[in-house]
Parts: C-alpha cells; sequence; structure tokens
C-alpha cells in the first residue's frame, strides 16, 4: 500500500486517502502513523482534474454530435505535494467517455 495522506475540505473536514507513490528524490515525513498532512485543500487537490472535465464536457457538447447526455469518467489519483492527477490505466491515462441519445419522441397527429 502506498502513504495515506490527509486532505483537509474548505469546511474543516478531514478527508484520508491511500496516495499514489511519490516520485520525486525528497520524501515527506509523516506521523507516527505513517499518515502525511497534504499541502493543499481537497477541493485545490481537485482543481485540475474539474478544469480538465469542464474542458472534456465542452468538446462534446459543443461538437456537431449533440448528444443528451455525457459522461466522462477519470481515474484519479491523490498526492501530497502533486494534489490530484489524472492516473493511467494501462500505457495511457484513464478516460472512458459515454454519450447518450434518447429516441425521438413520435410526432403529434392530428385528429380527424
Amino acid at each position: 500500500m502506498d502513504g495515506l495522506v490527509e486532505f483537509r475540505t474548505a469546511d474543516g473536514a478531514v478527508v484520508t486517502v491511500e496516495a499514489a507513490e511519490e516520485r520525486s528524490g525528497s520524501r515527506l515525513v509523516s506521523r507516527g502513523d505513517g499518515t502525511v498532512q497534504a499541502a493543499r485543500t481537497f477541493e485545490g487537490a481537485l482543481d485540475g482534474v474539474r478544469a480538465a472535465a469542464e474542458s472534456a464536457l465542452r468538446v462534446f457538447r459543443d461538437g456537431s454530435l449533440k448528444p443528451d447526455g455525457v459522461e466522462i469518467e477519470f481515474g484519479v489519483k491523490l498526492s501530497a505535494e502533486a494534489g490530484a492527477f489524472i492516473a493511467k490505466g494501462t500505457a495511457e491515462g484513464h478516460l472512458v467517455v459515454r454519450l447518450t441519445w434518447s429516441p425521438a419522441a413520435p410526432e403529434a397527429r392530428p385528429a380527424s
């Protein structure tokens, strides 16, 4: 298991997550229980992923396909220093996009 990281939310709640392994040469100092305090809030850590999701939604909503629904799934990893980042599922980044269309409603027939 990678280490545990505590993120604080904007309202002060604590979110503890299993963190991705840090690749840098430096090591973070953890408490006696092995938990590291994150450098930013939970919301702050997710800012980059939120921006990526908003950008991806614009691409699919504003294009020529005009789906009724768009679902975007990111695999997200959290780290004490880097915050949140899109995780790789295999050799590439993990991203699943589902576009849905509802069948057109039948047109009303005029009464005879």
